[in-house]
């Protein structure tokens, strides 16, 4: 509504004898105010987040600027300051600073906006707030005749739309405060000496509610009363309709009438669980009636009144009902509304510090929301929205695999919304056929015949010589948690324009919950395509997880049977499983360094495998052991080939483990074998020579003198990685060969002679020959340049367990040296 509008309203209600404000002043200061917040709630609105390292980089860069200074540390420090500032900041500063608040984000996965984009609705409803601050300041009287005038329409409006005759209301900021508020009028009805007598004149209240609904508002009113929390009686539901049974109800009614006790307050479910269950009203209203109780309705189910357009009245059956209008409708900040029946009676206005402001005023926004919206604007959107979960609904009870746990649109009665929407209002009948809330679950429990034979002429065999195995739910609650858990996450990811949530429900687990009638800000009911989308993103990972249960079964079954593959029980993951590699005679000998062994294998076949299929992934057991993990699959997949290639790459990356281990443990005793060598040597050399030889100065006139034969020096040592002997040297340094060397540095039918020293050290590293990968050799030098000797040939060993190797089974070409020279010389002290 525009604001010239208001001002022509406001002087067409005014009353002759209350002095006015002048309508001209009215509408500069009105519009000054709505263009000043509508820039506000612009800036707010575009202001992008900015990860917390761009803003230490910016923070860095301007650390020169006392503003920007300031503002990082009022957005990072969490320390506040202890005292204000002394300097005043201009209003352009403070909403910078404000701005600079929103913008900050802990991570990069936060939305590039943090503030979602405003309609025109939600900007005015928005605007509202900031005029009901402003106008707190008119005069008093001023003041009360627009209050009146906001407040009155409204309730008017309401009671239209939600058939409700005659109401009176109040208007609250959230739940808690509103069923405060019905206790005290169910008190007051029933207790018109409440103010007068306090709490002994109530003689012990009882409150009723379904074990379906919470509690906890319920509770809170009672704290804020000073009453037990023992006065509030949960009934429990009946089994098969999940609502509250009846005769319970009556039950414990009269039980609490024969203790002395004051039944006061029953409250209704209609749509207000997680599963959307109703309450029969009728049978209710009944109850409430005999024994002077006051009915509360309570529930999104209640927003289907404004679908219903024939005659009748829901205020006949109920004495009050909640109305969460800002989320149904999407605008946000609208207040919760209390529409009641009417109490003559003063007491009411005791428990309000300000009449005006507290209940009345505030009902601003949710005034011009109304008439922004429109009455056949808003009902089609509830009716959208009611439409939408039935759609859901059908898909979702149509897919193999899931099961709907909500109540089903129009199950007792056979009926839809658009057939009652037209007829006399029968509230039980609405409420059945409007359905708010759509809950399901994949429970997609199967039977897998496994074949005890694993011959693939076997395999083509009977059914009956098949052993069958189940995987149930009922046995496996935790796995099918953990699938649900996913497929919730799936859909949130795929289907962004349904708001679904993965709630725990108390008997079946974890489910998937949409209600369409739970909108933020600025958000629609989904459409036609979007539900499109909606089944069949559906359909295809039900599939997924339909295929993962049915492939679980063999998967254990399978690993069960294998000699080196154990079942690892991972309880977060909703894959098909994991396994661990585990060695023959391993698991008997388990001390700490033989479970950093495991888990080194494990890791490096996870390493392998990924190179081959991105289902495999890294995964930890209880027992912090590394494991392989199975992600989801589908019907195509072969869990038998699959498991036999974790084997295979397994094994081959233990044999390359076993290699790398052995070829240490040579070069190790070569290097110490040919250290003690050398050692040797320069000491037989220096007794040979004499000690003469090697005193400075003196050494120098008896070398002179008497020259030392050219032949007697160290001779060095290599490492044949090969043969496993420590060698010396001569024959490298008298022929010059070369790892690449060429073949006419000797005649073709001759051979270097066998070199002077030749040390075995195979048999102190083990007893079994060292099997490694034939190529082309290379030298490592242990303390000195590279040397290189002739190139070998290819060579075929079988290690004791029976696996022929002939190249590296990681690659064409091994990276496993041949040929490890050792320093030629060690200096002498």
């Amino acid at each position: 509504m525009s604001n010239t509008g208001d001002g022509d309203k406001l002087e067409e209600k005014t009353e002759p004898k209350v002095a006015e404000i002048a309508a001209s002043s009215i509408r500069s200061g009105l519009a000054e105010l709505e263009l000043k917040t509508s820039q506000v709630l612009q800036r707010l609105e575009n202001v992008k987040t900015i990860p917390a390292t761009e803003r230490e980089e910016s923070a860095n860069g301007a650390e020169n600027e006392q503003a920007t200074k300031e503002k990082s540390n009022a957005a990072v420090s969490s320390k506040l300051n202890t005292s204000l500032h002394g300097d005043r900041k201009l209003p352009a500063e403070i909403l910078k600073s404000l701005e600079w608040l929103i913008s900050y984000a802990d991570s990069e996965d936060d939305p590039e906006y943090p503030l979602p984009a405003l309609d025109d609705v939600s900007h005015l409803a928005l605007i509202s707030h900031s005029i009901v601050a402003y106008l707190s300041h008119l005069d008093r009287q001023q003041l009360l005749r627009v209050t009146n005038s906001i407040a009155g329409d409204t309730t008017r409006w309401l009671g239209t739309l939600f058939r409700f005759v005659d109401p009176a209301s109040s208007f609250h900021t959230d739940n808690a405060d509103a069923i405060l508020r019905t206790v005290r009028l169910a008190i007051v009805a029933h207790c018109p000496g409440y103010l007068e007598g306090g709490i002994p004149a109530l003689a012990q209240p009882c409150f009723y509610i379904s074990e379906n609904t919470t509690p906890l508002r319920l509770q809170f009113a009672c704290r804020q009363l000073g009453l037990p929390l023992e006065a509030i009686r949960l009934i429990p539901a009946n089994n098969t309709f999940g609502t509250m049974d009846l005769s319970l109800l009556q039950k414990q009614v009269q039980f609490d009438l024969a203790s002395n006790r004051t039944p006061l307050l029953v409250v209704a479910d209609i749509g207000a669980s997680l599963c959307g269950y109703v309450d029969n009203l009728l049978r209710m209203r009944d109850i409430c009636k005999t024994h002077n109780m006051w009915l509360h309705a309570t529930g999104h189910g209640l927003a289907s009144l404004v679908c219903s357009h024939g005659p009748g009245a829901v205020s006949e059956i109920v004495d009050s009902i909640v109305l969460n209008l800002g989320s149904w409708f999407g605008v946000p900040s609208l207040p919760i509304v209390l529409l009641h029946r009417q109490l003559q009676n003063s007491a009411l206005t005791a428990f309000e510090s300000d009449p005006i402001l507290s209940r009345r005023l505030n009902a601003l926004s949710l005034w011009t929301s109304l008439q922004a919206l429109g009455r056949e604007s808003i009902s089609e959107r509830i009716h959208i929205a009611f439409e939408t979960c039935g759609l859901l609904f059908e898909f979702a009870s149509k897919c193999e695999g899931i099961r709907v746990v909500s109540r089903a649109p129009g199950a007792q009665s056979g009926v839809t919304l658009a057939d009652v929407v037209n007829k006399p209002l029968d509230v039980n009948l609405l409420f059945e056929t409007a359905a708010p809330v759509v809950v399901f679950q994949f429970d997609g429990s199967t039977t897998i015949p496994i074949n005890k034979s694993t011959n693939s002429a076997d395999n083509e065999q009977s059914i009956s010589e098949t052993a069958a195995k189940t995987l149930e739910k009922v046995n496996n609650v935790s796995y099918f948690d953990r699938l649900n858990s996913w497929l919730g996450q799936i859909l949130q990811r795929d289907c962004p324009n349904f708001d679904f949530e993965i709630i725990e429900h108390q008997m079946h687990g974890t489910c998937i919950r949409y209600c369409p009638l739970e909108l933020g800000l600025g958000e629609q009911p989904p459409t036609v395509e979007n539900l499109e989308n909606f089944a069949l993103s559906l359909e295809n990972h039900v599939d997924i997880l339909r295929a993962t249960v049915k492939h679980k079964a063999t998967f254990i079954h399978l690993v069960e049977k294998s000699d080196v593959l154990r079942i690892v029980n991972l309880p977060d993951w909703a894959g098909m499983g994991g396994v661990r590699f585990v060695p023959e005679n391993w698991e008997s000998l388990l001390t700490d360094q033989a479970k950093t062994e495991l888990n080194k294998l494990n890791i490096d076949l996870v390493e392998a495998l990924k190179s081959t299929d991105n289902a495999f992934s890294l995964g930890e057991g209880p027992d912090g052991l590394i494991c392989v993990r199975f992600g989801m699959v589908t019907h195509e997949t072969d869990v038998e080939e699959l498991l036999d290639l974790v084997v295979s790459v397994g094994q081959s990356v233990q044999e390359n483990s076993r290699v790398l281990d052995t070829m240490s443990e040579i070069v190790r005793k070569g290097i110490e074998a040919a250290t003690a060598d050398l050692q040797r040597e320069t000491e037989e050399k220096l007794w040979q020579e004499g000690i003469l030889r090697h005193v400075p100065v003196v050494g120098r006139v008896f070398n002179w003198w008497s020259p030392p034969p050219k032949e007697t020096g160290i001779k060095g040592r290599s490492l044949n990685l090969t043969q496993g002997v420590v060698e010396s040297t001569e024959n490298i340094y008298k022929y010059h060969m070369q790892m690449t060397g060429a073949p006419n540095q000797l005649p073709a039918n001759k051979s270097p002679p066998t070199p002077l020293v030749q040390t075995p050290v195979i048999s102190t590293a083990s007893n079994t020959p060292p099997v490694f990968p034939t190529t082309a050799t290379t030298t490592a030098a242990a303390t000195t340049p590279i040397t290189k000797t002739a190139s070998a040939t290819n060579v075929s060993n079988t290690p004791p367990d029976g696996h022929a190797r002939t190249v590296s089974q990681s690659s064409g070409n091994s990276s496993v040296p041949e040929l490890v020279a050792v320093n030629n010389v060690i200096n002498s002290n």
